[in-house]
């Protein structure tokens, strides 16, 4: 199974049934409806009720379905499963995760929800490490379970109950490397977490760009006015769909000949960088972009 495309992913808070359809309407990848943070304790009955109605009845564009339920060890994960373990949800994005028992024992409550709801096609796990235990173990979560869909950076979470800046780049780089390779390491995508400064485009963008740069699939957005950056950054450019193109020819052409290693552009290529370019050809026609520059 191909990953999902998730070069943006919009935050949805669930106690806010008038944004559901414009959020529909807007143009990212994914919507993450949010029944956890984005919820005070005294709306969460009633904002399950607001999205299991909507994810029952609507369309939804074409677009990958995420909701962020309840951490599992709150009287609301259960029932938050209930309600939106429908057809049509993608993926239940799973917050505060503890280690790998934990998404397992996730997954056995989902694959019984969906059993109670006629569920037939198998809804993913997207697990979000924000913890420093989770970061510790953050393979271990990436490979607990064929479930799970990706690993997805919880900045806030993280840094703040330590006192570490959110803003510092050693930082951020650190966190995503440790985080990509764990996810590499399972054959799972990873995602860059949110940025809350929305009166800061540039710097969202930049750090779109760096997590880009470490092989990151796409990024949060908590308002609409960061997902045209998301988008643009976490696609192929042309000039990469052109070179990756070249790779592969001069693969087939190589091979052919019984040639292990050979030039393109320059620089030499095998094994991994024609692998490499297989997928990034693989995404681009995914997303129908052009072949050549």
């Amino acid at each position: 199974m191909a990953p999902a495309i998730m070069r943006s992913k919009l935050f949805v808070p669930g106690s806010r049934p008038e944004l559901f359809a414009k959020a529909v309407a807007s143009r990212a990848d994914a919507l993450s409806f949010d029944l956890e943070d984005a919820v005070a304790p005294n709306r969460k009955e009633k904002a399950r009720e607001n999205l299991a109605g909507f994810l029952r009845g609507a369309e939804h564009g074409g677009k990958v379905i995420v909701v962020r339920v309840n951490g599992t060890g709150t009287p609301h994960f259960l029932p938050d499963l209930s309600a939106v373990a429908v057809p049509g949800t993608h993926m239940v994005n799973l917050p505060m995760v503890g280690d790998a028992a934990e998404v397992r024992d996730a997954a056995a409550a989902l694959e019984r929800a969906e059993r109670e709801n006629g569920v037939t096609e198998p809804i993913g796990l997207l697990c979000n490490v924000e913890t420093p235990r989770a970061l510790r173990l953050a393979h271990e979560i990436a490979a607990a379970h064929p479930r799970v869909r990706g690993l997805q950076i919880g900045y806030a979470d993280l840094l703040e109950p330590a006192g570490i800046d959110r803003m510092d780049e050693a930082v951020l780089a650190h966190l995503r490397m440790t985080l990509r390779l764990a996810a590499a390491e399972a054959g799972v995508p990873a995602y860059d977490g949110a940025f809350a400064k929305v009166d800061r485009p540039d710097a969202y963008r930049a750090e779109a760009e760096a997590a880009r740069r470490m092989g990151f699939a796409g990024k949060s957005c908590i308002h609409p006015s960061q997902i045209v950056a998301a988008n643009e950054v976490f696609q192929p450019t042309l000039a990469e769909i052109a070179r990756a193109r070249r790779v592969v020819e001069a693969a087939r052409e190589q091979i052919a000949a019984g040639t292990g290693a050979f030039m393109v552009d320059g620089g030499m290529v095998d094994a991994p960088f024609i692998a490499s370019a297989e997928a990034l050809l693989g995404l681009a026609q995914r997303l129908g972009l052009p072949a050549t520059d």
